[in-house]
């Protein structure tokens, strides 16, 4: 049985698989009868993130968000008065494991919120837990399809679009241009991950069925490291177009095996990796031109941006990335249903009432206002960016932009 311990805001980020968590508020198990705590008692919060395993480099961003709103909500004055503490597991990226810590954090930790966590591989299992005890379950990076379709009613993605919508507005791009500059031909490659998969057949679909060739469609496992098959054969169609949907590391290796094998595309759209901020050194600094779908940037003027970069900013040393912004949203789009309910238990009438209003009102957070429709669908769009001269930068859509799209892409 692993041993845990709560984790307090101010925690290391953790670099093993250890269980991470603080002394337990409830530790004869959760009785969801409510009512209980004092006004002194913190607010506990447990959630399982893959801190180890395929989906780690992600999975610490988000851990790094969560534990940055954690701090600055006790900052300014917590919810409903009381602070915030939080209690984070690692899943090692295994679907089985996630269903059981969310299973502990329930019926064992006592915890009186639930936040979800990164991937639609856990997203699915996790949020059955939630749906099973009654939890309101607002995640940060469950974005395929088959989140929405499970008949979940407690659910809500806390991020602009779901992945099949991610590339629309560079789809509209694409197929606005003049015939003569349009795509002819594309390669996909993607990791076998409903949303990596979701984001990159969004944007095939869309052209596919406005006559551009798919002339190269790859799948891989997640743990795939060896790159030079696919790369060889999507340098041999020698494509227009490249689309790869990738979490994070795939990507990497992908487009050295690319680079190496000197392919040189017109256009390279690749979703999860280029947001992350090591992305550049990882490919040698090669990064002019490639596009990628965003929810967020550190520019966005939305009213509680600047206070969330200024705030994970001092931290950190640097601005957060996408998966750090989708981890304060999902305890903005929380508090902001707290707030308004006053009320943060277990108890099944208060867990309905933070679904209810969610599903009854918009919330404004760092990635715009969001809403939802009933399966927990956000109900906006992802901005599109690229890099340009070596800053990645908002290129799409036009009203938002910081700079012109670069097309055809220079060679990397």
């Amino acid at each position: 049985m692993r041993a845990t311990r709560r984790l307090t805001v101010a925690a290391i980020a953790a670099t093993t698989a250890l269980t991470l968590s603080a002394c337990l508020a409830s530790p004869e198990g959760n009785d969801q009868g409510g009512g209980s705590a004092g006004p002194d008692d913190p607010i506990v919060i447990g959630v399982s993130l893959p801190l180890t395993g395929d989906f780690a480099e992600p999975g610490k961003g988000v851990q790094r968000g969560y534990e940055a709103w954690a701090a600055y909500v006790n900052e300014n004055g917590g919810l409903l008065g009381r602070q915030v503490e939080l209690i984070i597991v690692d899943d090692q990226s295994n679907a089985d494991r996630v269903a059981s810590d969310y299973e502990r954090l329930i019926n064992q930790d006592g915890v009186d919120l639930v936040f979800g966590p990164f991937s639609t591989r856990l997203v699915v299992p996790a949020a059955q837990v939630a749906q099973d005890y009654g939890f309101l379950f607002v995640e940060p990076a469950g974005a395929a399809a088959e989140v929405f379709e499970q008949g979940f009613d407690n659910l809500f993605y806390a991020a602009p679009a779901i992945a099949d919508d991610h590339y629309d507005h560079l789809a509209d791009h694409i197929l606005a241009l003049p015939e003569d500059e349009r795509p002819k031909t594309m390669a996909v490659a993607s990791m076998d991950d409903p949303f990596a998969q979701g984001t990159a057949y969004g944007l095939r679909d869309t052209l596919a069925d406005a006559g551009v060739e798919v002339v190269e469609d790859e799948v891989y496992p997640p743990n795939t490291t060896d790159f030079s098959g696919i790369a060889a054969k999507i340098t041999d169609s020698d494509a227009d177009l490249l689309i790869v949907g990738s979490q994070y590391q795939d990507g990497v290796n992908l487009v050295v095996a690319l680079q190496q094998q000197g392919y040189q595309p017109d256009m390279a759209a690749i979703s999860g990796a280029p947001t992350n901020a090591e992305f550049p050194a990882a490919i040698g600094d090669k990064t002019e031109g490639i596009l990628a779908p965003t929810g967020y940037t550190p520019t966005a003027t939305y009213p509680s941006n600047e206070e969330f970069v200024e705030a994970y900013t001092a931290e950190h040393g640097t601005p957060p990335a996408e998966d750090e912004a989708n981890a304060w949203t999902t305890g903005q789009v929380v508090a902001a249903a707290v707030e308004a309910v006053g009320c943060a238990d277990p108890s099944p009438e208060c867990q309905q009432q933070l679904v209810d209003w969610l599903h009854e009102n918009e919330v404004e957070t760092v990635v715009g206002t969001l809403s939802w429709d009933a399966q927990g669908r956000p109900q906006s769009a992802h901005l599109i960016q690229q890099y340009v001269d070596g800053e990645i930068k908002i290129v799409l859509p036009e009203d938002v932009k910081e700079a012109d799209l670069i097309h055809p892409k220079p060679e990397w």
